[in-house]
């Protein structure tokens, strides 16, 4: 059994990652000042040619990846699957349909490249998921429902997706429809048919379930998801895996999501300054937090300006968010339990700190 210091080291050093982590210096250089397709072929050139691993094999695979990159905070054994947000046993893999499978988010008969390594053991587009709800999505087209079905997974839990009952199409539930977004637009950009793999691309129109051409959609759907539901601390962790211990490629719409605008969205035509990513660093003055370990309160010190408090679980879901100022200085947290990650931002100053409740 893991020792409780243990494992809040380890909750630590997930936090440390998602938060310290910064793109590689110069990765994305060669693609900066351009648009339209010249903007699309350098980001493909930038992260093509990763390094490939096998479906299934006694070395490392997508199966011991994926334990990684969707492994579960709160239980280490465990990860979380992609529709539901459920946690569970990482070793059972597919234990004869017992435990949990692997989702292409772009379906592999969209292209018809089944689990080819390279394009079918990507695991920037691959998740984990019950076979149930694999099942159900199959090959649809991501949309918002108009008759919704509420999806059910093989334990019989309400996930939060849906599919529809007159069109071929599947929607995500909330948490997770702007991480499917970045997932479709990376494999449209990693694999332009310039290799020896199918040029995917995205489209508006619902696709048939027997239409095994190299297209999915709906492009303006994801762009929507893509907007609503921002990348989060989830999301860059599991990048930064995918980069430093495996892949060594990245997804650009997780380091700069503004890319999907210059591509599909409304920056068409304009070319793509690519700044720096802000480095939060205020040497002059800074917030803190006590107590911490907290109670039923959490109070903020160094407040000087309205500012602004959001608190994330450790899989990045935003659980809290409050405005605080001088005088008020004070956030009720009784309804929280375990490891959080909060930021503070004003005008002048913010922080990251991690809390224990």
């Amino acid at each position: 059994m893991m020792l409780k210091s243990n494992y809040l080291f380890v909750i630590y050093l997930f936090f440390f990652a998602i938060t310290t982590a910064q793109i590689p210096f110069g990765y994305y250089n060669s693609a900066r000042n351009l648009s339209d397709n010249n903007l699309k072929f350098a980001l493909n050139q930038i992260i093509d040619n990763h390094i490939e691993y096998n479906y299934t094999s006694s070395d490392i695979d997508v199966w011991d990846i994926l334990k990684e990159t969707d492994r579960d905070p709160n239980n280490l054994n465990n990860i979380i699957l992609i529709y539901s947000g459920i946690s569970v046993n990482a070793s059972q893999e597919y234990n004869n349909a017992n435990g949990w499978t692997r989702e292409h988010i772009w379906a592999k008969s969209r292209g018809d490249f089944g689990t080819t390594t390279g394009i079918g053991t990507d695991v920037h587009a691959i998740r984990p998921l019950d076979n149930t709800t694999n099942t159900v999505r199959n090959n649809r087209s991501f949309n918002n429902c108009s008759n919704c079905i509420d999806v059910i997974d093989k334990w019989g839990n309400l996930t939060g997706s849906k599919k529809d009952a007159t069109e071929w199409s599947f929607e995500p539930r909330d948490e997770v429809k702007g991480d499917v977004a970045r997932m479709i637009f990376y494999m449209d950009v990693r694999y332009e048919g310039l290799d020896s793999y199918p040029n995917l691309e995205l489209i508006e129109s619902i696709l048939p379930q027997s239409d095994n051409q190299p297209i999915h959609s709906v492009l303006s759907t994801l762009l929507s998801w893509h907007r609503n539901d921002p990348v989060n601390d989830w999301e860059k962790n599991r990048n930064n895996i995918i980069y430093n211990s495996y892949q060594k490629n990245r997804n650009p719409f997780i380091d700069f999501p503004e890319l999907a605008e210059h591509l599909w969205g409304n920056k068409i035509g304009v070319n793509w300054k690519g700044e720096t990513l802000g480095v939060e660093n205020f040497d002059e003055v800074s917030f803190g937090i006590y107590p911490n370990p907290a109670y039923n309160f959490l109070n903020i010190n160094g407040i000087t300006l309205d500012t602004k408090v959001e608190i994330y679980d450790v899989i990045g879901r935003k659980v809290l968010s409050s405005k605080i100022g001088v005088h008020n200085k004070t956030i009720n947290i009784s309804e929280l339990k375990g490891i959080y990650l909060v930021k503070i931002l004003s005008q002048e100053k913010r922080m990251t700190e991690i809390l224990v409740k």
